[in-house]
């Protein structure tokens, strides 16, 4: 550092000569109390903490104030040292409460680090006071001087008399330039620090800057030869909360451990030398009221009077927690008049607890339950209810204060279903089965969930003494049960049922949870959308999304979102069902929730990209979107059997497609787009196998209400080889109100190939040109791969040729540029073969012929023929040879 008198460093203070004086009371001065303390071997340098120190330099008044074991000593001291001299330090003791004896004390302290006092300022000779000339005399020589005087008092904390603290204040004030006070106390000083701190005067290092960090944990375990990842000490210091004592007495430990780095993750507060430090430094030191205080107030993650009060059942709390917060006694202050227990503090104050009062514990926890419960902190009412073991009074004031919706909002679920799991049978009430019902629905256990709905739903019938809102959550999971079996007319009745009881619960409750509507019409709408009513569900779906943005509300409208994605998809519009997922997934992204429920948002963009050809991606959203063991939600299942099935199709894999396109879950009431987009699958797995009958025979349940259905039956019927049924279904859409670029493309693919069946190329070429202009706004490629080779040839004829160029071909050469020699053109629409498509194929070009690759594949010759015909289709071939040819031309072989 520069050689300034504000902050130069120089050699170590040299050692304290002995000194021929005594103390007013006639005993010798005490030479250790003059010495900096040693530093042990394992003591870690923090130069953060040493450069912020070095501003006392430049304040007259420093303060290192911190709880008992922060580092507070060993720093002040290992600074102190390196500094020039002088730098005096004294470690006070608690006789120097006497004016007459701390002053002695300090000014033999000036004189043992070569300070120089004149022997004009005296001594005083009354150990209970001090004469003010003396005083005024040692302010004045400190003023003169040139270089200041560092003077540190240790254990400051010790002076509690507060004339003590007024007339070193005075010195300090009068020394000017000449002193630079540093005080290290376990308290707040009497001093007038607001003064110095307004001044810019002040230097202050406090608890939570003496806190180690994860970095500064790991060099310090080294020094005690201990190997730990900073990940590791960082939960160490997390539970320590960087308390210096508590990590070098954990770290002592550990070394006699046969696994240290096991130990320090898993030690024993309550059985260490930690405890040990803990007990005897703070609490055994603390007045007996003082200590039945802290043991009751440990069971507590918070506590402020009025709680303490009540598990005291004494009104002291106040002035107590007030005195051990400003006496760093490791209650640490939250502010409003609330605090917390150091977290290992907490721990061994509870092993103690259960030690000194054995069975108390309980009782603590119903006292603390019952005055949150009144004083409306639900969530800690919850916690100590169950700690008490008093499930009734637990699930009562989770159903009374309409907080059943948290279950399922995402944000608690987790924390309330394991809340809950610790309760026995012996609980019985309507409050009980409710929340016992809701935890089982919320995991889809139906098998569970349903009786037990049933069995509250009669007790609250039977004029059960509850508010009405229990009636209100029983008709809330009335309305979930209804969703997740599939039963739309359940659903519609508890939605009734929650409108007439929302008139009978207080306003200012229903207010506190928006998650109750936005969750009722959440299943409603789900219900509704699996009955095929798109626009009742919208309807009911779009008013959750338009919900206020609460956290409590972000389940609901994330999966309403999902669902209006959905609905989106299904009537034909790719583009708005994406951007609704997308939204979806950054409603709950934006609230750092992870990925959970039914995960629609996903399955809705992975059959966007089927439908966009783009398959890896589709296959990468499924495995994001997957559903958790158990769930029997019919919407999701659906949407997920109808992605995976489209995916499956589109790479060739009928069967496979068949068997993914079951949702494989009752539902009471069948889906009509389900079961439609099942059929489709299997018809189009019977036509790809070269059954046109059973394809159009499977057809036949497709109803005129799902435009997007009877398209793709139109389709499959024309491939079948009747034009005629086709447009028939064309013409039998009900539009309601609108359909979709991928209704209208794949519908005017169907109208244009039966045009060119029909010979008429011009309407063919219209037609086409129409597709192309909807589909180039989504992307849309997969219709133009269905269509089969008959469109080949019409893309690629000027200006068909120009509208699909560039997306879904690779468009026409530029200024009549020509191929280069031996180089072919892309194909205009990918050719996809499946995989025993391309095994036939290979052996076609191997000149087998039909039997021998039936023979070397282990299949029929039936079978090798159905697939022949599937791969001269596609490739728009008639012939063995032709075909050779054209899979070797787009470097299928």
């Amino acid at each position: 550092m520069a050689e300034t008198h504000e902050n130069s460093r120089g050699p170590a203070v040299p050692i304290v000569p002995a000194v021929p004086y005594a103390d007013p009371l006639g005993d010798p001065f005490l030479r250790t109390r003059f010495a900096f303390p040693a530093r042990p071997d394992t003591f870690l340098r923090r130069q953060r903490l040493v450069d912020h120190l070095d501003q006392a330099l430049r304040t007259p008044l420093t303060l290192i104030d911190g709880a008992a074991g922060a580092g507070k000593t060993l720093l002040a001291a290992d600074w102190a040292r390196g500094l020039r001299p002088p730098v005096a330090w004294l470690t006070v003791e608690v006789g120097d409460r006497r004016p007459g004896v701390f002053w002695a004390y300090v000014l033999q302290a000036l004189r043992a680090c070569g300070a120089s006092v004149s022997d004009r300022i005296g001594t005083p000779a009354d150990a209970t006071e001090v004469d003010q000339k003396l005083l005024a005399a040692l302010a004045a020589e400190l003023n003169d001087r040139g270089r200041p005087v560092v003077l540190v008092l240790d254990e400051f904390e010790r002076v509690t008399a507060p004339e003590v603290a007024e007339q070193l204040e005075f010195v300090l004030r009068h020394a000017g330039q000449g002193l630079r006070l540093v005080l290290v106390t376990r308290t707040e000083p009497l001093l007038p620090l607001h003064r110095y701190r307004a001044a810019g005067e002040l230097t202050e290092i406090r608890t939570a800057e003496l806190a180690f960090t994860s970095e500064e944990a790991v060099a310090l375990l080294e020094l005690h030869g201990l190997s730990l990842p900073v990940q590791a000490a960082g939960a160490l210091v997390d539970r320590t909360r960087g308390w210096a004592a508590g990590l070098r007495l954990s770290a002592l430990a550990a070394r006699e451990s046969a696994d240290p780095e096991l130990y320090l993750k898993e030690f024993e507060a309550d059985h260490s030398t930690v405890a040990d430090f803990l007990l005897a430094e703070v609490l055994k030191g603390q007045p007996e009221e003082t200590q039945d205080l802290l043991l009751r107030v440990s069971v507590l993650d918070r506590f402020c009077p009025g709680l303490a009060d009540a598990l005291t059942l004494r009104t002291d709390a106040g002035p107590l927690l007030a005195g051990l917060h400003r006496d760093n006694a490791f209650v640490e202050h939250l502010g409003h008049s609330w605090y917390q227990l150091h977290p290992l503090f907490g721990e061994i104050l509870r092993a103690h607890l259960r030690e000194r009062l054995p069975g108390v514990e309980t009782e603590l926890h119903r006292r603390a339950a019952r005055w949150m419960r009144r004083s409306g902190f639900l969530p800690e009412t919850l916690v100590h209810g169950a700690a008490a073991g008093d499930w009734e009074f637990t699930a009562g004031a989770l159903v009374d204060d309409l907080a059943i919706g948290q279950v399922f909002n995402g944000l608690r679920s987790g924390d309330l279903a394991q809340l809950f799991s610790g309760m026995g049978p012996e609980a019985r009430s309507p409050a009980t089965d409710l929340v016992r019902a809701a935890c089982d629905l919320s995991r889809c256990d139906l098998d569970r969930g349903l009786p037990r709905l049933r069995r509250a739903r009669e007790r609250l019938a039977d004029g059960a003494p509850h508010l009405a809102a229990a009636q209100l959550s029983c008709a809330l999971l009335e309305a979930l049960a209804a969703r997740l079996t599939g039963c739309p007319p359940r659903a519609e009745s508890a939605a009734e049922s929650a409108d007439e009881l929302r008139r009978a619960v207080p306003a200012q409750l229903l207010d506190k949870h928006p998650e109750i509507p936005a969750l009722l019409l959440t299943h409603l709408g789900s219900a509704r959308l699996w009955a095929g009513r798109f626009e009742d569900a919208r309807a009911a779906l779009t008013t959750v999304v338009g919900t206020p943005g609460a956290a409590a509300t972000v389940l609901p409208r994330e999966e309403s979102m999902g669902h209006l994605a959905l609905i989106d998809y299904l009537n034909g519009w790719p583009g708005r069902a994406e951007r609704k997922a997308l939204a979806a997934v950054s409603e709950r992204e934006r609230v750092g929730m992870s990925q959970s429920g039914s995960g629609i948002e996903r399955l809705v963009l992975a059959a966007v990209a089927v439908d966009r050809h783009e398959l890896d991606r589709a296959q990468a959203l499924l495995d994001e979107a997957a559903v958790p063991s158990g769930a029997r939600d019919p919407v999701p299942s659906a949407g997920r059997a109808l992605a995976t099935a489209r995916l499956l199709l589109a790479r060739g894999r009928a069967r496979a497609a068949v068997e993914a396109a079951d949702p494989a879950v009752s539902a009471a009431v069948a889906s009509p787009w389900a079961a439609s987009h099942e059929a489709l699958i299997a018809s189009a797995a019977h036509l790809a196998e070269g059954r046109p009958d059973e394809a159009a025979e499977v057809l036949q349940g497709v109803s005129g209400d799902q435009p997007a259905c009877v398209v793709e039956a139109a389709a499959i019927q024309l491939a079948a080889g009747r034009p005629e049924t086709a447009v028939d279904l064309l013409d039998s859409i009900h539009t309601q109100g609108g359909t979709g670029p991928a209704v209208t493309v794949r519908a005017a693919l169907v109208r244009a190939q039966a045009a060119e069946r029909a010979g008429d190329t011009a309407t063919a070429r219209r037609l086409v040109a129409q597709a192309l202009l909807d589909a180039r706004r989504e992307r849309l490629r997969r219709p133009f791969l269905d269509a089969g080779a008959w469109i080949r040839p019409l893309l690629a004829t000027a200006p068909l040729d120009e509208l699909a160029g560039g997306w879904l071909t690779p468009g026409p050469l530029r200024g009549g540029e020509q191929p280069a020699m031996g180089t072919p053109r892309s194909p205009l629409v990918a050719v996809e073969l499946s995989g025993r498509e391309c095994d036939v194929l290979e052996r076609l070009a191997g000149m087998m012929s039909t039997e021998e690759i039936a023979a070397d594949l282990y299949v029929s010759v039936n079978t090798v023929k159905t697939h022949l015909k599937s791969v001269y289709r596609k490739l728009a071939v008639n012939r063995r040879s032709d075909a050779v040819r054209r899979a070797r031309d787009l470097g299928l072989l």
